[in-house]
Parts: structure tokens; sequence; C-alpha cells
């Protein structure tokens, strides 16, 4: 599944949003105060870039990057291997009824906001986008 889409290619609603920013920032605060018990993931800094929830709200994809985009296989590893851990503290800090499962990728968006200004800084685009000269207006 692409990550700006959904499974019925429709936007997410409301209840998506606000469930995934909640589990955003719950795991985001799990992992700052070192909550986990795991020596190798606590070292790690972690940042939670955005989490997507399914409409069914039963599984929650969160995009994540390591402090420096460096380590990112050992970050993911790591937090795929205390899944159970995690999902178990979202559920009792959110107060869930059922928790959803929670999913880990790298967050990209960093690397494609980057190769966005790298094509927009090249000459031949520069000079497409560059205002027309004023000269031009003087021959009418």
């Amino acid at each position: 599944m692409a990550k700006n889409a959904n499974r019925a290619g429709k936007a997410p609603s409301q209840r998506q949003l606000r469930v995934g920013e909640l589990i955003r920032r719950t795991l985001s605060e799990t992992l700052n105060r070192g909550e986990i018990h795991d020596p190798d993931l606590n070292r790690m800094s972690i940042t939670v870039g955005e989490v997507r929830v399914t409409p069914d709200l039963r599984i929650a994809t969160a995009y994540v990057l390591p402090l420096g985009g460096q380590g990112q296989e050992e970050a993911l590893a790591s937090l795929r291997e205390n899944r159970h851990e995690i999902r178990r503290i979202i559920t009792k800090k959110m107060g869930l009824k059922h928790s959803p499962e929670v999913r880990y990728a790298i967050d990209d968006t960093f690397d494609r906001m980057d190769e966005t200004r790298r094509l927009l800084s090249q000459d031949n685009v520069q000079r497409d986008i560059a205002p027309l000269d004023d000269t031009d207006d003087t021959q009418s």
C-alpha cells in the first residue's frame, strides 16, 4: 500500500487522522523517555514523523527515522522486535479498547524534499521558472 493512499483510494477520515496523531505522539513520547525494556532501542534517537491508520483502525503504520538517518535497518529491527511491548504501552497510555497492530517503515519524506530541492535548483529548471525579462514589455 502506498504511503499517501488508503485501501479505498479515499482521503483518511477525521477519526483515522486523530487516532494516527495520538499514536504518533504516544509512540514518540515512549521512545524519547526510554520506556521500552531494550537498552539497544533506548540508545537510539528515533523520530516518528507520521502514523497512518487503516479505515478499520486495526493497523497503524509508523513512519520513523533515526537521528541523522544512520542505522535505519537496526532501528526498524529493534522496533519490530519490541512491537508487543510497544503495543501494550500505547494501548495502556491511550486507553484504547482495541489497540492497532503497529508496523514500522522508514520515513523518506526528508529524502524526497532534498530530491525536490535538487531538481528545482538545476539550471534548466531555474531558466524555465525564472520570471520573464522586463525588457520584453517595452517593445509593445
